[in-house]
């Protein structure tokens, strides 16, 4: 019992890490203002932030994978979500409710019974020649979701989109650690310096996209989809390349069947919930002085208001002033 110890307090620590770079990004998102570009993010200092809790959150996953088995440590990286709620209703002051903790539950349970299920890693390796293949492919899916995204009209799909993208792309960059991890191992350097480039592109590219996926979809749809398709995506190059199984059997797929249904369950019901509204920001400005048309349109000079004995709009006095010659 002793020995699952660190690994489990490892998960822990990970899954909170994970959880804050998620409130981080999605309060960067609601209060960053509206661009013709992609950039403003970056320019904020709470960006960089959420960017390190991820690298911590990563760091801590591949150590524990290290100590302890991938059954025990996968399905632990599903309480991300759950650390989420109680964390963003503490920190930033958004209530979760019941409809929230019924999503949120769902979602987890259905990827931890999900990854339960699923059989123990083989010895075979990523070949050096499917690599680039996975990449491209991946790539191109996440390209094609979130051009998709661009289509959506509702703010939470648009998110969930560009969160499934993100998930792609964070899973396959899982992918390929392990296999690096493998070459550092095997001491084959041939593929190596590829696969950590191809590493960082697909880590940089699901960091951006789950960053646009909180732009007014909120935090709940679009956390519970990164988390839920992270590790489809790896279980799934696992059982389609590495020639990785379901336990149990047929009972075992069944079931596993059934758990992505109540992990789909949990992001939908998530995706339904209304996000929280940012007030919006308002500039003071000094006193805007009227143009000269806006005062002629409605006949303000001083003589006509001197006669009339109202004062002068803001402004309007001074332009008329102008416009005789005074």
């Amino acid at each position: 019992m002793s020995a699952l110890l660190l690994p489990v307090l490892l998960c822990l620590v990970s899954a909170v890490a994970y959880a804050g770079a998620a409130i981080v990004q999605e309060r960067v998102a609601a209060t960053t203002a509206d661009g013709p570009g992609a950039r403003g993010p970056l320019r904020r200092p709470g960006w960089w932030g959420a960017v390190a809790l991820t690298g911590l959150g990563a760091a801590l996953h591949v150590v524990a994978l290290a100590y302890g088995p991938l059954s025990l440590v996968q399905p632990l990286g599903a309480l991300t979500i759950v650390f989420a709620l109680p964390m963003a209703a503490v920190f930033a002051r958004r209530p979760v409710g019941p409809a929230g903790w019924r999503g949120a539950l769902l979602a987890t349970g259905g990827l931890a019974g999900l990854l339960t299920l699923t059989g123990p890693p083989r010895a075979e390796t990523l070949d050096a020649a499917q690599r680039p293949l996975l990449a491209a492919a991946v790539l191109t899916g996440a390209a094609v979701l979130a051009l998709g995204a661009r289509r959506a009209r509702r703010a939470v799909v648009r998110g969930v989109a560009l969160a499934a993208a993100a998930g792609a792309a964070f899973g396959m960059g899982s992918v390929f650690t392990k296999a690096a991890a493998e070459d550092w191992t095997a001491h084959e350097t041939g593929s190596l310096v590829p696969t950590l480039l191809a590493t960082a592109v697909l880590a940089s590219a699901g960091m951006l996209l789950s960053q646009a996926s909180y732009r007014g979809a909120g935090l709940a749809a679009p956390l519970a989809t990164v988390t839920i398709v992270n590790p489809v995506v790896a279980a799934a190059v696992g059982t389609a390349v590495l020639g990785e199984t379901f336990r149990y059997g047929v009972a075992g797929g069944v079931l596993a069947v059934l758990a992505g249904g109540f992990a789909t369950a949990g992001v939908v019901t998530l995706s339904r919930l209304p996000p929280a509204r940012e007030p919006a920001l308002t500039v003071r400005t000094g006193p805007t002085v009227p143009r000269a048309r806006h005062c002629a349109t409605r006949a303000w000079s001083a003589g006509h208001l001197r006669a009339m004995g109202g004062p002068a709009p803001p402004g309007c006095a001074a332009v008329a002033d102008r416009r005789r010659g005074g």
